[in-house]
């Protein structure tokens, strides 16, 4: 597993229909292992406002999350309509 449970990550990728955009901050919740078929193994994250409301529960392959850096700053913006 290369994200721990409840560790926080960064998505990776824009996810148009959540309104969620690439680098918002999410928390693993579930690792998925690949398929027998040789697939990528997964997470469920999910992925908070500024005040703490979940405002969505993912299931993203593995290369849809990056881990936080420590040269990296946190930051926030207006959820819009489109991603």
């Amino acid at each position: 597993m290369k994200f721990p449970l409840y560790s926080r990550v960064a998505l990776a990728v824009d996810i148009p229909t959540e309104r969620i955009r690439r680098g918002d901050l999410a928390t693993v919740v579930e690792h998925h292992a690949a398929p027998a078929s040789g697939g990528e193994p997964g997470y469920s994250v999910e992925v908070f406002n500024a005040v703490g409301d979940t405002l969505a529960v993912l299931t993203v392959p593995e290369s849809s999350l990056e881990a936080l850096r420590s040269d990296e700053v946190l930051s926030v913006r207006a959820r819009t309509t489109a991603a």
